[in-house]
């Protein structure tokens, strides 16, 4: 399998006053193509440190960062925002979406940076939007749309520039149990047609999901292995249909 993320010894450092904090230690990783991968770890980890940094959101103080060979832990500001728009699907706790922009128009955002013309961005718009089950909302705002329908519109923008890593950011940190078990199934689907999913969750039970599970602790990794239970809950994810 092609390897699509790489770290080796990768550290991050933050000057807090006059104290220096050492967020991420020494991380070393290989993640291929195809694989769904949870980062866990308490507050305080690093996991969310070792997500921006993968995400391309921030570089490391040291080590270095290869992703889908491309050597992004030396690259300026603008080339990591290049990467960022064409490489990582981004799906947050907080949606992220316009709050005056339609489902349609939330999702197309990322093909405006990207370049493509108005009928072209939402065309793939819309398929994005299909492949969530999610295109009788296309007209609606998110201010009309529940929280899991909010959700689905953040991971319909995360797929339609057909990323290389979906990047998950405690993706059911504000829904309920039931609409986490629909958005934990479509992370499910979205794998088995072939997707590379990382998600970033201090939740047991929501990194059960993940076929490999990657657990911080003080900046390190303390361990990580395959995740021979994954939990796909079908009892409660037939329930919501």
């Amino acid at each position: 399998m092609a390897k699509i993320i790489e770290t080796k010894d990768i550290s991050r450092s933050y000057k807090m006053g006059d104290n220096i904090v050492r967020a991420l230690q020494s991380v070393s990783i290989t993640i291929d193509k195809g694989e769904y991968v949870a980062f866990m770890g308490p507050s305080g980890s690093g996991k969310s440190t070792l997500m921006n940094i993968v995400g391309c959101l921030d570089t490391p103080s040291g080590g270095t960062y290869m992703l889908n060979n491309q050597m992004v832990s030396e690259m300026t500001e603008n080339e990591l925002a290049q990467v960022r728009n064409k490489e990582i699907g981004f799906v947050f706790q907080t949606f992220n979406l316009l709050p005056r922009a339609s489902a349609l128009e939330n999702v197309a955002l990322p093909l405006i940076y990207a370049g493509y013309g108005k009928s072209e961005r939402n065309e793939m718009a819309m398929a994005a939007l299909e492949s969530v089950s999610l295109a009788d909302r296309y007209h609606h705002k998110p201010n009309e749309l529940s929280g899991g329908q909010r959700q689905r519109v953040a991971i319909a923008r995360a797929l339609v520039n057909s990323p290389s890593i979906i990047l998950a950011d405690e993706p059911t940190g504000n829904l309920d149990s039931k609409t986490s078990y629909d958005i934990m199934a479509l992370f499910q689907e979205l794998h088995d047609k072939g997707n590379t999913i990382i998600m970033v969750t201090h939740e047991d039970d929501i990194a059960h999901y993940a076929h490999r599970i990657i657990r911080l602790r003080d900046g390190l990794v303390e361990w990580d292995r395959k995740n021979d239970n994954v939990n796909r809950r079908p009892s409660e994810v037939e329930v919501t249909h």
